[in-house]
């Protein structure tokens, strides 16, 4: 490739435009993908609600994941929240971290503003992107004073002390900064706007489920790069480490044969993990029950109005069940 004349040939001029678009499209997505945060700036004064910060500690189910592992699921002290619970996943072992008000292994440290910030942005105090194993594509549609309020009543817990190990993920899963583009593809929205057409109970409802509740993180399938698949949303599927199902919550799930839950059928679930079947929740979903159980009644409500009224929808096929 040489220039004749004082003029680059047309091979040597398609080489050097080629570069030129790879080089400003490395430099948009450099851009595009810059881990977002809320500044203090963005906060105005505000006096916490930690009745309400214990609400939104409930529904979130942070005990579920951050508290203290413990072979006897009954003996789990939900105010210590030093994390260390591994979540596989296709890719790779995550291992939740401690969120205590330890000073240095927690997040006793962090301002007001880096809470806000890694649940409605997904980004650390650091900077860097957090994995959406930390559910923040649900998160980021709470309320502002909701969030300030579940991080005034964390920082009321014991801390914990003790760093939890590294994520064990391979390249280029490891690489956080790719995340930024995850975050393109998936992090919508903002947050919960109320539907003016529908009720109090039904967009109460529709908070929580969707938001602090992140219900459709564990109730929906998910495409090849983990983002939920929208059409299906809310319709099971397999659990993150391939070994479980978790069922369609949509009508088209809650109907089996002549059964079919009703709100109050939902409503009881949630406090008391009793089927319409006469069975009892297990493995994940008792976790869950322990955590909606501390809802108020007019909450769990809520949700139940909410899941009732959600649309049919088809999800996977789930596996043959075993006798």
């Amino acid at each position: 490739m040489t220039a004749q004349g004082g003029k680059w040939t047309t091979p040597c001029r398609f080489v050097l435009a080629a570069v030129a678009c790879v080089i400003l499209g490395l430099a948009a997505f450099w851009i595009l993908t810059l881990p977002a945060t809320v500044p203090a700036s963005a906060l105005p004064p505000y006096t916490p609600n930690l009745d309400n910060g214990r609400t939104m500690f409930n529904i979130g189910g942070c005990a579920s994941c951050h508290a203290v592992p413990n072979s006897d699921p009954n003996q789990v002290d939900r105010t210590r929240l030093g994390g260390g619970l591994a979540l596989k996943s296709p890719f790779g072992t995550f291992y939740v971290p401690n969120i205590s008000p330890d000073l240095k292994d927690g997040i006793g440290s962090w301002t007001e503003a880096n809470f806000v910030t890694a649940l409605w942005k997904g980004t650390s105090p650091l900077g860097s992107n957090l994995y959406p194993a930390f559910p923040y594509s649900s998160y980021q549609h709470m309320q502002l004073n909701d969030v300030r309020d579940l991080f005034a009543y964390l920082k009321t817990l014991p801390p914990v002390p003790g760093r939890v190990r590294r994520h064990d993920l391979a390249f280029p899963f490891n690489e956080r900064r790719l995340l930024g583009g995850w975050k393109l593809l998936f992090l919508h929205g903002g947050p919960f706007v109320p539907d003016s057409s529908q009720s109090a109970q039904w967009n109460r409802g529709a908070y929580l489920v969707n938001g602090p509740g992140h219900c459709a993180e564990c109730h929906s399938p998910r495409n090849a790069l983990g983002g939920i698949i929208g059409s299906e949303r809310f319709a099971g599927g397999p659990t993150p480490d391939g070994a479980g199902w978790v069922p369609n919550i949509s009508p088209l799930g809650l109907k089996h044969g002549d059964e079919s839950w009703s709100e109050r059928d939902i409503a009881s679930f949630l406090d008391n993990g009793l089927m319409p079947s006469g069975d009892f929740a297990g493995g994940g979903m008792a976790d869950v029950i322990r955590n909606t159980s501390l809802l108020s009644p007019d909450d769990r409500a809520a949700i139940a109005a909410y899941i009732a009224s959600l649309p049919p929808v088809q999800g996977p096929t789930p596996p043959p069940q075993q006798h």
